[in-house]
């Protein structure tokens, strides 16, 4: 799985030009998810994600987590981050998962998020067109990859 985590003030996911979800102060979570993902990788991008510490302290300096500021996460399912660019212009997506695999590992992804800290995400709609707006505040990007946890 490979995640681009952004620390938003605030983000707003439209489906057909309705608002369909929307948080405020919190992270945006693009979730690409490939052939081979599992429950080691639910598990384990959840609980990173859960206690990555990127937000700011007393002090100014990141050290807070989404669950110690008590924020809120939008979770979007992206194929795209699985792309290969190497050939040519256009991108090949043979390394993201295919439709029924890859919404499963998705909801299993969402459920994880319950399951360790209590928190449910706002979302999207797996395999809609959607528009996503957002604030990112730093800006602050995190690039996950978990065949890199080790």
């Amino acid at each position: 799985m490979k995640a681009v985590i952004q620390r938003v003030n605030f983000a707003k996911l439209r489906i057909d030009q309705q608002v369909f979800s929307k948080i405020k102060t919190g992270l945006v979570v693009l979730v690409g998810i490939t052939h081979n993902d599992d429950i080691d990788d639910i598990k384990w991008l959840v609980r990173k994600i859960l206690n990555l510490r990127v937000f700011n302290d007393d002090k100014s300096v990141m050290n807070k987590s989404i669950i110690d500021i008590r924020g809120e996460l939008l979770v979007v399912s992206q194929f795209t981050l699985h792309a290969q660019t190497k050939k040519g212009n256009r991108p090949s997506y043979i390394n993201a998962a295919k439709g029924d695999k890859a919404e499963e590992i998705y909801n299993n992804f969402l459920l994880e998020f319950k399951n360790q800290h209590g928190v449910t995400p706002k979302t999207g709609k797996f395999g809609s067109d959607m528009k996503v707006e957002l604030e990112n505040d730093g800006p602050v990007t995190i690039l996950i990859d978990t065949k890199n946890k080790l």
